[in-house]
């Protein structure tokens, strides 16, 4: 008898959930509205409790979490801006609900993990995930390891520069305001010209300035990290007129001190989106689930 799996993307707006073995095999799948934790986990565990059992249980979740098995507050999200999760145990709910093995990430390393197991990434051992979307998010595998340390990583949350001449926005992160995501995320771009981006025409100058903030990340991230392939995710990446305007801007600004054929030469397969699309983040809770019953 195949073994399934359950798979839980618990993201701000909502929380996808999947049962199965991986894209081709799915049994059943749900969404619900992210509203209280009470409510919205309350959701989840009947799903599961419906249509199970499952061998394990992967939670890919939005944070910033705590993510360190020692921890007290391990399995909990930190200091979130959504209204009412502060401080919400994620896991609780589920390892008094069922007996079987839970992995628990961020949602941007599920997706990574996903996207290394089924997508843009196998065969790789170090490569970035990110989603840019209503926030930004960083992940991925170094060394064939998921990123993890001090706490997790943020790459959202890092400073580029910000030319207040050709863009007096302030910034929309309430953390740092005009950090990567408050420059660069989907609320950035709809209070910058203060209309939703997704109404913007292609050839508007929001989209220059946009591929230009995240090349400007990426750069950074090049030189920290040195991955072998870069995965960009999320609602603003469905622009898909921002691809080629943030390879050419990576070489640019780049330019020419990583001598890699895979940026200089073949840019198109260095810099990618999600082969699984916008069930990366779900599929990659999938993928933890398994990875947790093999450890």
């Amino acid at each position: 008898m195949t073994q399934l799996f359950g798979g839980v993307e618990a993201g701000g707006t909502k929380f996808n959930c999947i049962i199965g073995t991986g894209p081709d095999n799915i049994r059943a799948e749900t969404r619900f509205p992210t509203t209280t934790p009470d409510e919205t986990l309350g959701d989840v565990v009947a799903f599961f409790r419906e249509r199970g059992p499952v061998a394990a249980l992967g939670i890919a979740s939005f944070g910033p979490l705590d993510l360190r098995p020692a921890s007290p507050a391990y399995g909990h999200i930190a200091a979130t801006p959504k209204p009412g999760w502060a401080g919400a145990d994620l896991l609780r709910p589920f390892q008094e609900a069922f007996g079987a093995p839970i992995g628990f990430d961020t949602d941007v390393n599920g997706a990574a993990l996903g996207e290394w197991q089924w997508g843009a990434a196998r065969g790789l051992d170090t490569f970035l995930y990110l989603t840019i979307g209503t926030g930004i998010g960083g992940g991925g595998l170094v060394g064939g390891k998921l990123m993890h340390g001090l706490v997790h990583p943020e790459m959202g949350h890092i400073f580029i520069p910000h030319d207040r001449q050709a863009d007096p926005f302030n910034g929309g992160c309430p953390f740092h305001k005009n950090c990567f995501e408050g420059l660069a995320s989907g609320p950035a771009l709809n209070a910058r010209w203060g209309q939703p981006a997704v109404t913007l025409p292609p050839d508007h100058p929001a989209w220059d300035l946009e591929a230009r903030y995240i090349a400007r990340a990426l750069t950074n991230f090049v030189c920290t990290l040195s991955p072998q392939r870069i995965i960009l995710g999320g609602g603003v990446m469905d622009q898909t007129q921002l691809f080629p305007l943030i390879r050419r801007y990576v070489k640019e600004f780049l330019n020419g001190y990583v001598q890699s054929p895979s940026i200089l030469v073949d840019a198109d397969s260095y810099i990618v989106p999600p082969a699984l699309g916008p069930r990366a983040g779900v599929l990659g809770a999938l993928a933890l689930a398994q990875q947790a019953i093999a450890h």
